[in-house]
């Protein structure tokens, strides 16, 4: 897995909700990428804080940015955004998290020389040495996806005519969309490679999943049992 042969453009989708804090230093980690042949996507989900005016001040040909009318929420976003992307490759960043500066072209190298159509990696959390996941990686995806989620959302790679076949995120999983998802490729027989080595820093500080807790067990529940989130 030494060799890219034919540069593929890497479409990255940040969607960002009031993250001033935190969006100019996960945006910079994208752009700073050793793999130079990306877009990156954005989304500000109406925002009341500064995330927006940040945003509109990088100045860099390679950012496409947008903003939505109404708060519509990541899943919604996200399919916003593939549907506007132009690249092969998918890949996902959260806006409070870094990418490490070989990343994407890991991952790129990843799809590149082998069969794999979906590719992640492990992650180191920020503040700490702790590496996650942190044992689930060493069993087999099919087992563990029927407990919990293996895989780091942020670090997702993935070719777009496969994500747009499995039917791009489930829009009524307004949480755990990542773990739906990942569930579905399994149960098509898509496989899932975990690069073992950290590429990737995580926030796990105010995020998303803490700041709604109940919620994201409620989806998370649905996905393990297979059934319809209520609306």
């Amino acid at each position: 897995m030494n060799k890219i042969t034919k540069k593929k453009l890497v479409s990255v989708l940040i969607s960002v909700r009031n993250d001033e804090s935190n969006i100019l230093k996960s945006v910079e980690s994208i752009l700073n990428q050793t793999y130079e042949k990306i877009e990156i996507l954005i989304v500000d989900d109406q925002s009341d804080d500064n995330t927006y005016s940040i945003l509109k001040s990088i100045n860099d040909k390679r950012i496409k940015l947008y903003k939505n009318e109404n708060n519509l929420g990541l899943t919604k976003s996200l399919n916003f955004l593939i549907n506007q992307s132009k690249g092969e490759i998918i890949a996902r960043q959260d806006s409070d998290d870094i990418s490490l500066i070989d990343r994407i072209e890991k991952q790129v190298r990843v799809l590149s020389n082998t069969k794999f159509k979906v590719c992640t990696s492990r992650a180191v959390i920020k503040d700490t040495s702790n590496v996650i996941p942190r044992f689930s990686h060493k069993f087999p995806n099919e087992f563990v996806v029927k407990y919990k989620n293996p895989f780091i959302h942020g670090t997702l790679m993935i070719y777009k005519d496969v994500l747009k076949d499995i039917g791009m995120y489930d829009e009524k999983f307004y949480l755990a969309q990542d773990y739906k998802l990942f569930k579905d490729l399994l149960k098509k027989g898509i496989s899932i490679y975990t690069i073992k080595k950290p590429l990737y820093i995580l926030n796990t500080n105010d995020n998303l999943s803490n700041r709604f807790k109940s919620e994201q067990k409620y989806f998370a529940d649905c996905v393990r049992k297979d059934i319809t989130p209520s609306t």
